[in-house]
């Protein structure tokens, strides 16, 4: 189990309401991501499951969509942790790495990844000044901050577990009911802990 701040299965929506903003969105970043570890180490079963392209998300593949999302909080949490001026850019990514097509990589590179959170999220700032660079296709430039940027990343993930929800459908793997469901729905639905049972 990777060291977190808070274990959601010991806690209640008060425990998390009454920390700081920045404990709030590092327990935040750590769930969505223990949500995938959970998924390669303890649901999916074979390395094939990885690589599977989906029929009705084209090119579509679990494997890339846990390295996509996964790489929003590398490529954010490695510029807050550098030297000012932070500056950076989602569109810098690695495509076709190990994570993708191996479970056992896939494991070690989110235990990375939240190991990154864990370390780095606790001793910053929630308004530290970010510039980010995207391609939207037009070349544009936005500034921002890292309280903005590590709610994002979450978001963005748990945009993308919906993605591999619907792959898992097709390949008959059943996943956790809270996967894959924003936290603002598993709060309307009333789940028992904030973003679900997943477990940190």
């Amino acid at each position: 189990m990777v060291d977190s701040v808070v274990d959601s299965s010991h806690s209640n929506g008060s425990d998390i309401a009454s920390l700081s903003p920045l404990i709030q969105l590092q327990f935040v970043s750590t769930t969505v991501l223990q949500q995938a570890l959970d998924l390669v180490e303890n649901i999916l079963t074979s390395d094939d499951q990885l690589t599977v392209t989906s029929k009705f998300l084209p090119g579509s593949t679990i494997g890339k969509h846990l390295r996509h999302a996964r790489d929003h909080f590398i490529l954010l949490i490695d510029c807050v942790a550098g030297p000012a001026p932070h500056i950076f850019s989602y569109d810098t990514r690695s495509r076709n790495t190990p994570m993708e097509s191996n479970l056992s990589e896939a494991r070690e590179a989110l235990k990375q990844a939240i190991s990154r959170v864990n370390e780095v999220v606790p001793t910053a700032n929630l308004d530290i000044p970010l510039t980010l660079n995207a391609v939207t296709p037009f070349m544009q430039t936005f500034e921002t901050t890292f309280g903005r940027e590590l709610w994002f990343a979450g978001l963005h993930a748990v945009h993308h577990w919906s993605m591999v929800r619907v792959i898992a459908g097709e390949l008959d793997i059943k996943l956790n009911d809270d996967f894959g469901f924003a936290p603002s729905t598993l709060v309307y639905k009333g789940s028992e802990a904030l973003l679900g049972k997943a477990k940190i």
